[in-house]
């Protein structure tokens, strides 16, 4: 197994950078379990419930980029522990709102942090990693998304098993307290890497403190536009799918088993296995490569659902690829974003391209409403999520690979030919 050729620094970077997108995606997975019951308790609106999560998610891409900016200039892992403190802080105040103002309000500011720590986290990994092993490396640690998504699930099963709603949904809010720990734990264990430091004692003789502006610059400028549209097509076509689909196959397909337990934790299942897949993928066949094979596949799969015929009991094992396809086609992204940049800039590029792609595609959803006024919802989500993962497969025709190269520290732009074809 390549985690036993890694070092005891690079395994314990590992673990941070895990634990902390596992709690990421625990503290943002735990509201759309609570809005049912939110609907019940507060009278929360299905408006109001969808403010409250696109505010979490504008605010996220914000943070991201952000956090990006303050990782180049103050170092990675002060700022991953500030986000990790950021979003537990806002997660456990989400427990003591009583209104929908201050839950939005909470909410919002979690998105901060949220979006925050992939950015800081995925540039740790992937400057701490060998680069033979940086894209299975990176694809683990998105891989802890699945894992935070079921300890939600199975949070929130337990606790509304034993406790009303009423008081229930504050005491799932409060649990994201306990992940804190893993602040202090960082502070021991982890240091910036080799590349980081060198890179920024090599600006710091020369009096030059950086500016996150410079991925703009002739230079940089295509490989930001690309790769900012490469994030973009993955996310919107997610945010489409998963935003509408249940609806599509519940109105329109008459199905009954997406509101059950055993098709969520197959859709987890498959999300866990396609991140894990993938990630092997990124370092074998290089990170162009899967990218075009798992959009192509994400493509066909979201018009398999909604043009064929599905029944119940397909559909709780279709779940398995839609989770499959749909989340594995993000795994090699980390590490992507960090071998395209320099060291110097890396935080922000990776910031900005990968959360410019969360801000843009979540307008995919309302893409989507928009269209099924002309069009049969199952029509409109087919054309909008295939039309972003065509954009996945054109981006990364048109952007070069990077898999294998090793992260300098001199700041030079990083050297690889652009391709000719796949």
């Amino acid at each position: 197994m390549w985690l036993k050729d890694t070092s005891p620094p690079e395994r314990r970077v590992l673990a941070a950078a895990f634990a902390g997108y596992g709690i990421d995606a625990f503290d943002y997975m735990i509201y759309t379990f609570l809005i049912p019951t939110l609907v019940i308790v507060w009278g929360l609106t299905t408006v109001q419930a969808g403010n409250i999560a696109t505010a979490a998610l504008v605010t996220s891409a914000v943070g991201g980029w952000a956090a990006g900016i303050l990782a180049d200039r103050y170092g990675r892992v002060v700022v991953l522990q500030g986000t990790v403190l950021w979003f537990t802080v806002f997660t456990v105040l989400s427990g003591f709102t009583h209104s929908y103002e201050q839950l939005l309000f909470t909410r919002a500011m979690q998105g901060f942090g949220f979006g925050g720590e992939w950015s800081v986290g995925s540039v740790l990994i992937a400057e701490t990693i060998q680069a033979r092993y940086r894209g299975k490396a990176v694809g683990l640690v998105q891989s802890s998304w699945a894992v935070g998504w079921a300890v939600a699930a199975i949070a929130f099963w337990a606790v509304f098993a034993l406790v009303e709603p009423a008081s229930g949904w504050r005491i799932l809010f409060w649990i994201g307290a306990v992940p804190s720990v893993l602040i202090f734990w960082i502070r021991r264990n982890i240091e910036d890497p080799e590349v980081y430091r060198q890179t920024r004692s090599a600006m710091h003789a020369v009096g030059d403190r950086g500016n996150f502006l410079e991925i703009f610059s002739r230079d940089l400028i295509g490989r930001t536009a690309l790769a900012s549209l490469l994030a973009t097509g993955m996310q919107g076509g997610y945010y489409a799918v998963t935003t509408w689909l249940p609806t599509y196959l519940k109105t329109e397909r008459n199905l009954s088993v997406l509101n059950t337990s055993g098709y969520l934790l197959m859709l987890i299942f498959g999300s866990f296995l396609g991140y894990l897949t993938s990630a092997y993928l990124s370092d074998r066949i290089g990170r162009r490569k899967g990218f075009i094979l798992f959009g192509f596949c994400a493509g066909l799969l979201v018009l398999g659902y909604t043009l064929a015929p599905i029944t119940d009991t397909a559909m709780l094992f279709l779940g398995f690829p839609l989770g499959f396809f749909l989340s594995g086609v993000f795994s090699g992204m980390g590490a992507y974003l960090s071998e395209l940049f320099p060291s110097r800039v890396r935080g922000s590029a990776q910031g900005f391209c990968y959360n410019f792609g969360r801000a843009t595609g979540a307008a995919c959803p309302a893409l989507v409403a928009h269209l099924s006024g002309s069009l049969k919802l199952g029509i409109a989500i087919g054309v909008v999520a295939a039309s972003a993962y065509c954009l996945v497969i054109l981006a990364a025709l048109l952007l070069p690979e990077t898999a294998g190269r090793e992260l300098d520290a001199d700041g030079a732009i990083p050297a690889v030919t652009m391709p000719a074809a796949a």
